[in-house]
């Protein structure tokens, strides 16, 4: 069982706050098999909103899975509590976003989405639907006359 931080970087233009926005806010990452390093194709998520029991009454997890490879169950679940906004003071710079604690498995790549909030770093003004998948969103700030944006999307994983 380890703890993997998602690490956001941006480069922020006019705005803060960067967050994910709700409960079902979804995590897209690919997902390596520690056992036998299976990593599939396919991009799997996982929100705050699901739970699934663990086996042997350990508790839930956000999503459990069967590798298709070795079968071994496999467990993720969303850290809630460490789920952190990033700033315009963290702009440039790697911060963790949230924290997953993973058993069986690891996070090996996180492609952000749909579902993104910020708001005007001035003005205060909300731009609440935000999709990062482009790694790039512009848009315009009307009270303060400006433009706002959200550059050069990337991430990496750490060991907690």
């Amino acid at each position: 069982m380890g703890k993997f931080g998602l690490q956001f970087k941006a480069t922020l233009e006019n705005v803060t706050n960067v967050r994910p926005l709700g409960e079902d806010f979804r995590w897209f990452l690919k997902l390596k098999c520690g056992n036998c390093g299976e990593i599939p194709d396919k991009w799997q998520y996982v929100t705050l909103m699901e739970s699934v029991p663990l086996k042997g009454g350990r508790g839930s997890a956000s999503m459990v899975q069967k590798c298709k490879l070795c079968a071994r169950e496999n467990s993720i679940d969303i850290l809630g509590d460490t789920i952190t906004p990033y700033n315009g003071e963290d702009s440039e710079r790697f911060k963790t976003m949230v924290q997953f604690e993973c058993r069986g498995l690891e996070p090996v790549d996180f492609q952000p989405q749909a579902g993104f909030a910020a708001e005007g770093a001035e003005s205060g003004t909300p731009f609440p639907e935000i999709n990062l998948q482009e790694k790039d969103w512009t848009d315009y700030d009307e009270k303060v006359s400006e433009s706002v944006g959200i550059y050069e999307v990337t991430h990496q994983f750490i060991k907690c």
